[in-house]
């Protein structure tokens, strides 16, 4: 626990959080409108994406998070120059690429997963790759066996020791026929860094194919990477000896829209969220119409309210894009607490995801966890061995209370729990929000939400 205390806080202070402890009086609506810019999922691919080009890159829309200053602490490690701007626009010199220490690395990876990814562009660039233990949020195995295999797939050579994992490409990388056991988002961008300069072509069976994979695909064919997206999920790659810088502005972070949307919708609330895009979350608004929210697509973003009246039950199974995303589910069930009737959240990509339902528990929601699932419901989403099941059963009246943050999502989730609660909430932890949230506080400052946070 002093572990994931001590990442919250480091995230925190990364985007200028000097607290960790946010008081919120609940029972306010949110009203009015924020910005969301570029995705966590794609600006910290593309981050690393610029350590294959020979010329610098240029990436717009970069969230101010703690995520992203991960990332660019390790570039910068690596003898990366990056110069950034108030308006969110970085620039990559990737001119003098060098070796870095197993703890120079560490101390700037902290609980972040991303290191993983750099490993097919060092071996490209140095011959060599040094991963540190990987961290990330506490919600279920997230085994890098697929990064590693896939790795081995290319021709490279990895050891395991007491300070990480060390990678070497004695031989070069070559073109590989990969199928993934699963269609793994973080594996098939492995596969993608790894395969637009390894001599060959590469098949990739069984990918991802979520909208940030489709954004980071883009910016590698900027660089000149020769990639076709086929039918059923297979995506080649033809190898090229070289490739140069891009210049983009990422991807609008899918995630954080939704959030705010499930925080109207709980709230009794109004957010017009600049920068969100109808096409990548039709799944979303599907869902977010079915349950009683109302919503505008405009020119510059997407107006997300509760339009009054009884909202409803819904049943819903995470999945792959295009399905239901399962970082969507989260603070779409906070608002399914107040829903009319039950509902049920069938979790089919992690394992561990509903642990923050305990402290909505606490705060009055009827809440019930099926850790083995629910075999006798009928689905649509094939079935995981791991997968879980939340029921849910409402309305019920929530009030504040003392909670602890877990993860992002679920950080997120008890924030707008607290923010529709009767009574006040004491929030910890809140640094975590950090790795995926840009300026939270401003935010909910903007949205007239009634909190304390001594900043």
């Amino acid at each position: 626990m002093n572990s994931l205390i001590s990442d919250a806080q480091k995230a925190g202070e990364r985007v200028g959080l000097k607290s960790d402890t946010i008081v919120i009086n609940g029972g306010k609506p949110l009203r009015g409108a924020i910005v969301v810019r570029g995705a966590k999922n794609l600006a910290t691919k593309a981050m690393v994406a610029a350590l294959l080009g020979e010329t610098p890159s240029v990436l717009r829309d970069v969230p101010d998070i703690s995520d992203v200053q991960v990332v660019r602490g390790l570039l910068e490690v690596y003898g990366v120059k990056v110069h950034d701007t108030a308006s969110g626009e970085m620039t990559f010199d990737t001119a003098k690429v060098e070796s870095a220490h197993f703890s120079d690395i560490d101390a700037h990876a902290g609980a972040s997963r991303i290191p993983i990814l750099f490993c097919g562009p060092l071996l490209h660039r140095l011959g060599e790759a040094r991963i540190p233990d990987l961290g990330g949020c506490r919600i279920g195995d997230r085994p890098i066996d697929f990064h590693l295999d896939a790795l081995r797939a290319f021709g490279a050579v990895v050891s395991k020791g007491v300070e990480g994992i060390h990678l070497t490409a004695p031989n070069g990388l070559k073109g590989a026929n990969i199928e993934l056991p699963y269609p793994s988002v973080g594996a098939t961008e492995q596969v993608l860094l790894t395969a637009v300069r390894a001599e060959g072509t590469t098949e990739l069976k069984n990918a991802a194919i979520e909208p940030e994979i489709m954004d980071l695909i883009a910016i590698l064919q900027k660089m000149g990477a020769i990639i076709s997206v086929e039918p059923n999920r297979v995506i080649l790659i033809e190898g090229v000896d070289r490739l140069e810088g891009y210049t983009h502005r990422a991807l609008f972070d899918r995630n954080e829209v939704a959030s705010w949307a499930a925080a109207a919708l709980v709230t009794g609330g109004d957010i017009f969220v600049q920068g969100a895009r109808q096409v990548e979350i039709m799944t979303f608004l599907n869902v977010f119409r079915k349950v009683g929210g109302a919503f505008d697509v405009q020119e510059t973003g997407i107006r997300f309210w509760h339009p009054g009246g009884n909202l409803k039950p819904v049943t819903i199974e995470t999945d792959v894009h295009p399905g239901f995303m399962t970082d969507w589910q989260q603070p779409l069930i906070v608002a399914l607490t107040q829903a009319h009737g039950t509902s049920i959240v069938h979790e089919t990509v992690y394992e561990n995801r509903f642990g923050f339902t305990e402290a909505l528990n606490e705060m009055g929601a009827n809440i019930t966890v099926h850790k083995s699932g629910l075999p006798d419901h009928p689905r649509r989403v094939a079935r995981r061995d791991f997968e879980q099941a939340a029921v849910i059963t409402g309305p019920t009246k929530l009030h504040g209370a003392n909670i602890y943050v877990p993860d992002l999502r679920g950080g997120f989730s008890h924030l707008i729990a607290a923010l529709s609660a009767e009574g006040q909430s004491v929030i910890s932890n809140v640094g975590i929000i950090s790795r995926g949230y840009e300026h939270i506080i401003e935010k909910l400052a903007q949205l007239g939400a009634d909190f304390v946070y001594e900043g």
